[in-house]
């Protein structure tokens, strides 16, 4: 799951962003306004954690500007606006839902899956797969009725593999998907955590590496 926090107050954004991250997904930052618009061009997210108040373009107006993408991301605002009138303000300019600060991080995690799950194009709850069985909501997964102990990057790894397959996914795809665009391009980080699946999958093998392509689940 891929998520963009566009929160102009950077140490709550370097907190949330954190949080998010120990939960698998992977993250960007954007301080303001403009800066958010310029990653939405650039890259495809399935939510966006979206200030209201931000400096350069304001979150409303950024807001209406996601609204009328043809593929656009879930918006959950994310403001110290918490009267009912605002929120019916924030929900009126296109807003998926709306979330007052203070918040509780649990709740906010909850929200964003909630609405990754809403998304137009969103993958069904169960994928399956050569044997496999992953459920994103649960955070389980199954081979062959044998439960798996995935890591949280093992398992958004395998979660990209699955929704990719029968195709393959290169380093620099799997870098983008699971990690963020912090994420050094010559890490061999996705080398050792498919090495790590691997070992967890077991017998007969299930991905394949084609030198110059990338993985797929066979």
């Amino acid at each position: 799951m891929r998520i963009l926090v566009v929160e102009d107050a950077r140490s709550l954004a370097e907190v949330v962003a954190e949080g998010l991250r120990d939960q698998g997904m992977a993250v960007d930052l954007a301080h303001d306004g403009l800066t958010a618009a310029a990653k939405l061009d650039l890259t495809a997210y399935d939510v966006v954690v979206l200030d209201r108040d931000l400096p350069g373009l304001h979150g409303d107006s950024l807001c209406q500007m996601i609204t009328e993408r043809l593929d656009r991301p879930m918006v959950l605002m994310l403001t110290a606006a918490g009267t009912p009138g605002d929120r019916v303000a924030g929900l009126t300019l296109g807003a998926d839902d709306y979330l007052a600060k203070p918040f509780h991080f649990p709740e906010l995690i909850l929200r964003i899956q909630a609405l990754a799950r809403r998304k137009p194009d969103a993958h069904p709850r169960t994928l399956r797969v050569a044997g496999i069985e992953l459920d994103p909501v649960r955070r389980a997964v199954v081979r062959d009725g044998r439960q798996l102990n995935l890591s949280v990057k093992e398992f958004a790894l395998l979660q990209a593999l699955m929704r990719a397959s029968p195709g393959f996914l290169s380093t620099e795809a799997l870098l983008e998907r699971v990690w963020d665009e912090n994420a050094d391009p010559f890490t061999n980080t996705v080398t050792v955590t498919i090495g790590r699946l691997r070992r967890k999958l077991g017998e007969p093998p299930v991905i394949t590496t084609m030198p110059g392509v990338g993985y797929r689940l066979a």
